[in-house]
């Protein structure tokens, strides 16, 4: 047992990554490390477990071997039981240090949402601290659902939404995004039957309803589009228009983070309208600081 004892989580991260890929350059770029530092160290995992865990073939590719496969369900096994552990000592953390910690998937810009939710807070509760958190949206509850975040910053429809109590704080129009290019830029007045023979841009297929909604599903008069690539953040979503890989929706309130150098928005006439709502989770509804948090957004809102 010597040998294993010194195992990291990190390790098993990566493992389990390469595992679920196949595919070294592809795990590299879901966990944001070069490949060649990745191969490194799964080779060490390899060489201090005294096993090959995958087989290199360079015309068949990455594979499991017999050990490999027998490792990953402990391994993942294992994760799950470090994450639970990582945030119950979040949530220890944050309660002993009055903390409330706020996530969100695109900022709310929107005409100084975020300062002035802050200072009603403040002047409720002046013990407390507030963290923001950016998540990426491949988790549509911003961090709620897993338990890393107290309230959230969301978009409507929220997937296992009988969990969680909202407040709505902006419903805006959903605009296109396309290049300023493309043949249909130089219309003011586009539908849904315009856009039927478009590429789109979809969030990660694990945002559910989320996805379904802004690629308009229930709304389209001819069916599902096809996507051209999947976006997770908004810098993948402006360089993903930018290549003419497709075009998207995206709210009034969030057109100005995309609509840089070359990339233009259009009202789409027959569009139902978005919702962006603050979100927490219904069983922490009774808690002082999310309490808090929800009057002082109601309150900036007027939606008292």
């Amino acid at each position: 047992m010597a040998m294993t004892r010194d195992v990291h989580v990190r390790d098993l991260r990566y493992f389990v990554t390469v595992a679920e890929e196949l595919h070294f350059t592809r795990a590299a770029e879901r966990l944001y490390v070069s490949q060649p530092a990745l191969s490194k160290q799964v080779r060490a995992l390899e060489r201090q477990l005294g096993t090959e865990l995958f087989r290199r073939d360079r015309q068949q590719g990455v594979a499991l071997t017999a050990a490999g496969t027998a490792l990953l369900p402990h391994a993942r096994r294992v994760l799950a039981a470090w994450e639970q552990a990582a945030a119950e000592v979040e949530r220890a953390r944050a309660a002993r240090r009055s903390t409330l910690v706020v996530g969100m998937s695109t900022s709310p810009g929107r005409g100084g949402l975020l300062p002035a939710i802050r200072s009603r807070f403040t002047a409720a509760r002046p013990d407390a601290v507030v963290r923001m958190r950016q998540m990426t949206w491949e988790d549509p509850t911003a961090g709620l659902a897993n338990g890393e975040v107290d309230v959230a910053f969301v978009w409507l429809p929220l997937p296992g939404a009988d969990r969680y109590d909202v407040t709505v704080v902006a419903e805006e129009p959903r605009l296109v995004a396309l290049p300023d290019t493309h043949p249909l830029a130089a219309r003011t007045d586009l539908s849904l039957a315009d856009l039927a023979d478009e590429p789109f841009l979809a969030l990660p297929a694990s945002a559910g309803v989320l996805r379904d909604h802004w690629l308009a599903l229930d709304e389209r008069p001819t069916g599902p589009p096809r996507i051209g690539a999947e976006i997770a953040g908004t810098e993948e979503t402006y360089e993903a228009l930018v290549a003419g890989l497709g075009v998207c929706f995206v709210a009034t309130g969030n057109a100005p983070l995309i609509t840089l150098g070359g990339i233009t928005t259009r009202p789409v006439h027959d569009l139902s309208p978005t919702r962006y709502a603050l979100a927490w989770r219904k069983e922490d509804a009774h808690r002082p600081l999310v309490r808090a948090y929800a009057d002082a957004c109601r309150e900036a809102t007027g939606r008292k």
